[in-house]
């Protein structure tokens, strides 16, 4: 092979490399891992320092405040949707999801199928419930276990502002009631207020 053949054959890496340089050194977007768990104040808007905090002391609260938690008798929850009544997109299942790997991380809590994953539940049941599973071996049509208590709550906001000044204020709203009876056994609240000046 000639030295010209070699140099043309090299040819295309060479542009690969060059381009890859190039945009290198455009000075573009950069994107860096940070610290999740990291007070995050890019906006006012509703964010995931505030949904930690909501999160983390809501669980305390209900560890340390539900008469049916402390007590050790390993209640069976389930967790309706909380309603988002502020004015801003809030994807509130995130708050309670992660309440929820709170809670059973303590042991002091089990949950049952929600209302937004009982299709599912049930779709699994009858996929094994086909001519393709051994039935002995398969999950049995009506053996799931309805929770005793009901979470359910609130998410809402007040927006103040002038020319100088944003002013928000957040406000969760959790309670726990016993299914069977309507009794309320648990409920508190969690603030946050987030000032910006423009």
């Amino acid at each position: 092979m000639t030295s010209t053949s070699f140099a043309l054959f090299r040819l295309p890496s060479v542009l690969v490399l060059a381009t890859a340089l190039a945009l290198t050194a455009c000075g573009g977007p950069k994107t860096k891992y940070g610290d999740a768990g990291s007070v995050e104040t890019v906006t006012n808007q509703f964010g995931s320092t505030d949904l930690q905090m909501l999160a983390e002391q809501m669980s305390q609260s209900m560890l340390s405040e539900a008469p049916v938690i402390s007590s050790g008798n390993l209640p069976i929850v389930t967790v309706q949707e909380v309603k988002n009544k502020t004015s801003e997109y809030i994807d509130t299942r995130a708050i309670t999801n992660r309440m929820r790997a709170t809670l059973q991380k303590s042991r002091k809590v089990r949950f049952a199928t929600d209302q937004a994953e009982m299709q599912k539940q049930i779709d699994e049941i009858q996929r094994q419930q086909s001519e393709y599973y051994d039935q002995n071996k398969s999950t049995e049509v009506g053996k799931m276990v309805g929770a005793g208590f009901r979470v359910s709550g609130e998410i809402t906001s007040i927006v103040k502002e002038d020319k100088n000044i944003k002013d928000v204020y957040y406000q969760l709203f959790l309670s726990m009631t016993n299914i069977q009876t309507g009794i309320e056994e648990w409920s508190d609240t969690k603030e946050i207020r987030k000032t910006t000046e423009k």
